[in-house]
């Protein structure tokens, strides 16, 4: 049974950081890809991060040069430093994983498991 905490989401003001927290329970990210979605209010789910099993990263363009994710392989589980934040990264955060060693195409259809999500706000 494969479950998704998280955790780190709050309330800062803009420029500041904020660092999320994926635990993830049933499964290894050893043999995942994992990755970071968000959802704004009226938007649609769209893709922060990934990260392959094999250590391969890719970012949306609007977080590029700001956010970092990487992996805790020891705790089983996948982190995002956001820093420089701005109003437009207020959003619902949710961690994913899909059970592959190969992340294929970005999107939210490719990840069959997802956390609860954590709310970040900047303001």
């Amino acid at each position: 049974h494969v479950q998704l905490v998280e955790s780190g989401g709050g309330s800062v003001q803009a420029g500041g950081s904020l660092r999320l927290s994926c635990e993830v329970m049933g499964y290894s990210i050893r043999a995942a890809c994992m990755a970071w979605f968000r959802q704004a209010p009226g938007k649609e789910r769209e893709p922060v991060a990934r990260i392959s099993s094999a250590g391969d990263i890719d970012y949306a363009d609007s977080v590029k040069g700001r956010f970092t994710i990487s992996r805790d392989r020891a705790e089983n589980m996948i982190l995002l430093q956001a820093n420089s934040l701005n109003a437009e990264d207020t959003a619902m955060y949710y961690c994913a994983i899909r059970t592959d060693l190969h992340c294929g195409n970005f999107t939210a259809t490719r990840f069959g498991f997802w956390g609860q999500g954590t709310q970040v706000t900047v303001s």
